[in-house]
Order: structure tokens, then sequence, then C-alpha cells
């Protein structure tokens, strides 16, 4: 009896096989899996079987190079998921796919299932899909194959047990356990279809590959800086990351998802509640332990806990958002640790932090809860959250600091930075708290000796004065406060505090508990269908169905948006006074904003997609109005030809495409695409230059290998214009 039968855990009456949320944890995978009785004389030898597998794992190797994981210290394969990476099996014999049939089988933890993603059979097939699992033959030489294998674009990150299973008539025949073969799958920000994916290859080497940076503390009118050690890539760091998640017990099958992750590594980074990474200590009595401030890095406190299990002491803010960083960076997930200067911690998420005076006006701390920390760090994230609506994916606030619990345990995060800053503070997680933190208005108020309160001052400017990180590429900073809220003092700004306050609120004092919208006035705005390259516009209409005169003030701001959702950067700020007549003299009054091509060409992302936020306040009763919309260009298209006649599998056949350029600027260093699976091998050519207005002609001549119905893709790509795509569906006739 093996050990691992001896500590089976007991199964509850809820579910068939335990909870399956160790990476570490293995099964008993059978060498022969016989189909029923196996007759004398049954010989393994005498079928196809497996005599060594190669992983090209050295950093100079093929697999290492092209996933970017080159740097990492260790012996085994590491590959980045939805990516395409090499194997070689030697058998003992040539491989004869007529007759002969294998398989490969990823695995994951002890108790391996298909439908959870732990369990993983590939077949070999003919074609790779993008982004799901599959493999195939490249090359055969004697005995051995060369695989080329394609994991999924969403599957568990973690580390992967390979078995290689041969068929025979009378059963499964598979390789022994080697952990040599063992893979590491990371997320993939290089790969379109990952939910980390980054499309800006500086800002990929600066957030997931720099093993170095930067963090800003003091206070806002005397910063100071000190370098971190991340060491995301040192020996046994990738390990002990994959221990954390272990630790939090994250079911194997949500590993896959970085909103997870983040969720749950923002718990175990802190010791509180959980047994997690580091134990905070703000009261500068550090004994038993290393004072905060003399850590230069993670790696030694990764590493101390990966090994003793214990909390490590002490911590304060910056060394939480370390770890968390070479967290997230050694899993892939891109990351930066950001500092917010004048930070407020609002004990009762209201929105406010509130400071109550004596008699003499002085802060009474007895009842003062809330507080504001000189600065305080945490980290973002980047990623989609398809659990949001669109516009809110791109960086997220995590916070691995223990500050107020969320769901009953000290954790912060994945907040949407972008709903931050519009205060749509409804949207998961904790977005009221970091909302607070970088918004807050402090409200001064004393009891009276009737007990009523009266409020003596409110600052609006003090909180969240300046938000910082490390410039990408270099050593300085960056501010990145605008990202997080309109200007200090701005109309935008206070109305963005007011829809926070309208969705966020937990608790509110007394005199404004209830809500009541504005019932009498309808906001909706529509945008003009458009192609790339074009002036449009967004009208925007109020129905007054009151019989007032109101006036709203507007601000309209339109965000770049990737197709993903997430947004890039603000291009358009508008905002006006809008006249409202009453019902009786007008049903509806419009107003057009111009969006000139000039404003967003030189921003645009690939899909040319566009988020609208309308906000509008009723100056006569301070009410508000919001409404928000996503926007897609329509993009030029290109266009495939081929030559009238028949197209004859063997025979040559000749293949256009067509391009015109739709933008007022020349388009530079194009590179068109072409290919056909079974018609065409890809083709590439560049083109240096395609002028405003002219059409660009590639004629390719080709000879189809297969008959059937074919289809020919094309793209072209060039700073300016991306996901610009054309196709044809192609009859191949038989010789």
């Amino acid at each position: 009896m093996s050990t691992n039968e001896k500590k089976k855990p007991p199964l509850n009456g809820r579910r068939a096989l335990p909870s399956n949320n160790s990476n570490d944890e293995e099964n008993e995978v059978p060498e022969m899996e016989a189909f029923g009785m196996i007759p004398r004389g049954f010989n393994p030898k005498d079928y196809l079987h497996v005599v060594d597998v190669h992983m090209f794992k050295e950093p100079h190797e093929i697999n290492k190079q092209q996933h970017h994981t080159d740097k990492y210290y260790s012996p085994k394969l590491i590959v980045r998921r939805g990516q395409p990476f090499q194997i070689q099996i030697d058998f003992n014999r040539p491989y004869k796919p007529e007759t002969d049939q294998f398989w490969l089988e990823y695995l994951i933890g002890r108790y391996p299932q298909q439908n959870k993603g732990t369990y993983i059979p590939i077949l070999v097939g003919d074609v790779l899909k993008p982004g799901e699992w599959g493999a195939k033959v490249t090359h055969k030489e004697n005995n051995s194959i060369r695989l080329s294998i394609m994991s999924s674009a969403t599957c568990i990150v973690g580390k992967f047990r390979l078995y290689v299973a041969v068929w025979t008539p009378f059963g499964i025949l598979r390789t022994h356990r080697n952990s040599a073969t063992d893979t590491y799958i990371l997320f993939n920000p290089w790969c379109q279809q990952d939910a980390v994916y980054l499309d800006d290859e500086k800002e990929r080497e600066e957030y997931v590959l720099n093993d170095v940076g930067i963090v800003f503390h003091g206070n806002i009118n005397e910063i100071k800086v000190r370098s971190w050690s991340y060491g995301q890539f040192e020996e046994d760091i990738l390990d002990a990351c994959l221990f954390l998640m272990d630790k939090a017990e994250l079911e194997l099958s949500g590993r896959g998802n970085p909103i997870k992750i983040c969720r749950v590594a923002s718990a175990v980074i802190n010791s509180r509640d959980d047994n997690g990474v580091i134990a905070g200590s703000w009261d500068n009595t550090y004994s038993y332990g290393v004072a905060p401030s003399a850590w230069t890095g993670s790696v030694d406190i990764l590493l101390e806990y990966y090994s003793s299990k214990q909390p490590v002491r002490y911590g304060q803010c910056w060394v939480f958002a370390g770890v968390f960083n070479t967290f997230l960076r050694c899993l892939g997930i891109p990351a930066r640790l950001v500092t917010n200067y004048s930070s407020a911690h609002d004990n009762n998420a209201n929105l406010q932090l509130d400071f109550f005076l004596d008699d003499e006006g002085q802060v009474d701390t007895k009842i003062t809860k809330d507080s504001v920390w000189n600065y305080h760090c945490w980290n973002e994230a980047w990623m989609t959250r398809p659990d949001l609506p669109v516009g809110f994916g791109g960086w997220q606030v995590v916070d691995g600091t223990p500050q107020e619990t969320s769901d009953g345990m000290y954790r912060c995060g994945p907040a949407s930075v972008q709903a931050i800053k519009h205060g749509h503070v409804c949207f998961q997680f904790d977005a009221p708290f970091v909302y607070a933190e970088v918004n807050s208005d402090i409200v001064y108020s004393r009891r009276q000796k009737n007990g009523t309160q009266v409020i003596e001052k409110i600052d609006t400017t003090h909180i969240g004065q300046l938000i910082v990180t490390k410039e990408v590429g270099g050593d300085g900073m960056m501010e990145i406060t605008e990202e997080y809220k309109f200007p200090e003092g701005s109309a935008e700004e206070r109305l963005a505090l007011e829809t926070a306050v309208m969705y966020g609120v937990k608790k509110q004092t007394t005199q404004d508990t209830t809500y009541q919208p504005q019932m009498d006035v309808d906001m909706d705005f529509q945008v003009q269908k458009a192609v790339l390259g074009s002036d449009f516009k967004v009208t925007i209409t109020f129905r007054n169905k009151s019989r007032n005169y109101y006036t709203a003030t507007t601000y309209l701001s339109g965000n770049i948006v990737f197709y993903t959702g997430v947004p890039k950067n603000e291009f358009k700020k508008h905002s006006f006074s809008a006249k409202l007549e009453p019902s009786s003299c007008k049903t509806s009054s419009t107003f057009d904003v111009l969006i000139k091509s000039s404003e967003y060409l030189s921003d645009l992302l690939d899909q040319a997609a566009f988020h609208f936020f309308v906000t509008a306040r009723i100056t006569e009763t301070g009410k508000i109005l919001a409404m928000q919309k996503a926007t897609v260009l329509e993009i030029p298209t290109l266009r495939i030809k081929v030559a009238q006649g028949e197209m004859v599998a063997g025979r040559e056949m000749s293949v256009t495409v067509e391009f015109t350029n739709p933008l007022k600027q020349t388009l530079e260093n194009v590179t068109l695409r072409l290919e056909g699976p079974g018609v065409l091998r890809t083709m590439k050519k560049e083109f240096g230059q395609i002028p405003v207005n002219s059409t660009l002609i590639w004629e390719v001549k080709c000879t189809p290998k297969r008959p059937g119905l074919r289809k020919l893709i094309a793209s072209l790509n060039c700073d300016a214009l991306r996901h610009v795509y054309g196709e044809l569906n192609v009859q191949i006739q038989k010789p």
C-alpha cells in the first residue's frame, strides 16, 4: 500500500472526489492499464514503446527562447500558455501513423479530471488551432518524432506531469513517472487570447520580465526612492509562488483565471487569518524578526516561507507590495508597484474620512477611526475583466497589506482602476475602499451639547494628491494620478464622487441616507456609425418631462479600448452646459459632439474600439444622470481575388491581394501575410509605404496541394493600422 493510499482524505456527502487544491500532490498512474485478461506470451516490447522524451528545456534552446522563459533558473521546461512548444519522442522503432496509436497526457494535482482541466489527453492531429490544446508531428527521422504542442490560452497555470501513452490490443502502456519531463505552464502576456495579453513589448519587458524595481515612499513634500529586487526568476521562486496558491487552497481548476489568483493571493501575502507569507507590524518593535525597512527584496522572504511554512516577520505596505509583485510577474501576470501619497484609510467605506472634533476643536481620538497614510503602496495587475461591463479591464488594483476585511478575510482587489476613476464603485472587488483611499473628502464635524452634529470643514483636496509608479524602461517616476481620478476640484471629479456615493456606499451619514434620483429628466446618447479615418459625431439627447427649466452640466469622456474592453487612454474630453426646456415647449433637446479623426487616430488600437462615458448634473437639483456605451469603427478590409478559370490541385494558380489606404496619412512599414492551408504556405511581404488613397496590389503564384473547399486568409499590419483582414473561400478541383 503506497503512502498516498493511507492518507486518503475522508469524502463528504457533497462531492465524489475530495477537492483538488494542491499542485504538489500526485496520483499513481498505472504504467500498464489492461483492457481485460492479458494473454500469456504478451510482451510489451513487441509494441511501439517510448525510449526517451527530449523537452528542449535548456535556456538557449527553442522553447525557453520563444516563450520568454530563458531567465528562469530552473532545469525544467517552462512555457507560456496559448503558444506552441516542441518536444521529441524516441521510440524503439520507427513510428507508423497508419497502425501505431499514441497520445500525450498532462496531469496536475492528485485527482485529475478531464472536465476540470486537470487531466488533459492530447491526440496527435494535422493542425494546431490557436489557443486550444493539440499536438502535431513536425518532423520524423529514424525512430524519433518531433512534436509541436499547443496549450490552451485559458489552461491552468502550474506544474504539469507528462506521460506518453501507447495503445496496444491488450491495454495502454504508459511511460513511467519522470520528473525531468514536468512542464510548468504560465500566463502569456504575448498571446492575444490570454486574459493577461499586453500589446506593448516595452511594457511586457518592464512589467513581466524586469526583476528589479523602485519603491517610492516618504511623503508628498519629500518623495524618497528605494530599489527592490523582485527576483521572480531565481531558483525555487516559481515553486514557492505555486505553493502560495496551494496554501490559499485555490482549486486547481480556478488557476487559469487571473482574477481568482489575484483575489486569493492578496489574502495569502499577509499572515492575518490564514498564516500567510508576511506578518505586518506597524508599532516600531520588531523583536524576533526583521524590521520591514531592512528587506532589500522578495527572494529571501518567499524562500523562508516556502521552507518554514510560517509567516515571515515583519512587513509594511511596500514589503507586501514587493512580494506580491514578484508573485504576479513570476506567474506571467503583468504587474507594477504603485504608491499613493496621502492615502485614506476609510474604516466604514462611506467615501469620506470622518474626523470628530471635541468642544475645543481638537480631534477626538477615541471616536475617530479613519486615518490618512503619508503614502501607501499597492500593486496593479493587468488583465481583462469578463465579469464586469466593457471598459473596466486593464490595470486592476490588488493590495496584500492587511487593512480591512473583504468577504471575511484581509484582502483587497482586484478592483478596476477605470471604474475607480469614474466612480463606478459598484463593480467587484473592493472598489469603494480603493476609491476612498485616493478620493475621499475629509469631513470635520463637531457634536454639539444637544447632540446634533455640525460639519465644520470639508477638505476635498488632501487625499490622493499624487499616485506614482516606476517609468517603463528607466528608474524615473511616472505619475499616474490621472488614471485614478480627474483633476482635483474639477467638475468631473466631483461628479465621479457623487456617482460613487450613488453606487458604492455601505453606510452614509444620517442626513442623506435616502437616494433620490432625478426622475423627470431622461438622458441618452447615440454614436454615429463611421469608417476608420473619418470624423463622426456623438449625439446626446435630453427629455425634460417636468414643467421646470433645467440646466445640465454635461461631460463626455471618450476612451480608446482594447477589443477585450480594456481602456488604453482618454482621447476626448468635452463639457457643455445644456439648457433643458420644459416638455410643454419642446419634447427633447439634442446636442452633437464632433469627434475628429485627428483626435483618435494617433492612439488607435487594434480593433478601433471606443468607450464613451456621458455624465450630466442638473444644476437646479444637484442630481446626476450617467450613461456609458462601447462602439467600434469599421475597419477597411483586404480584397483577395483569384484569376478566373479552374483551380486544380497540383497546378499553378495566381492570387491577388488588394488594399486601399483609407487614412489621412501615409502608412509606413506595412507587412502583408497570406496563407491558405493546403493551398499555400504562409507568405510575407513588406511594403515601405502606402500613400493616402493609393491601392496596393500584391500578386502571388502558388500550387494548391489538396482538393476541396479551402480558405485563403490575408492580414495587413503596420503601426497605424492593425487587425486588417481579408479572406476568400476557394474550391480546389481534383486533377
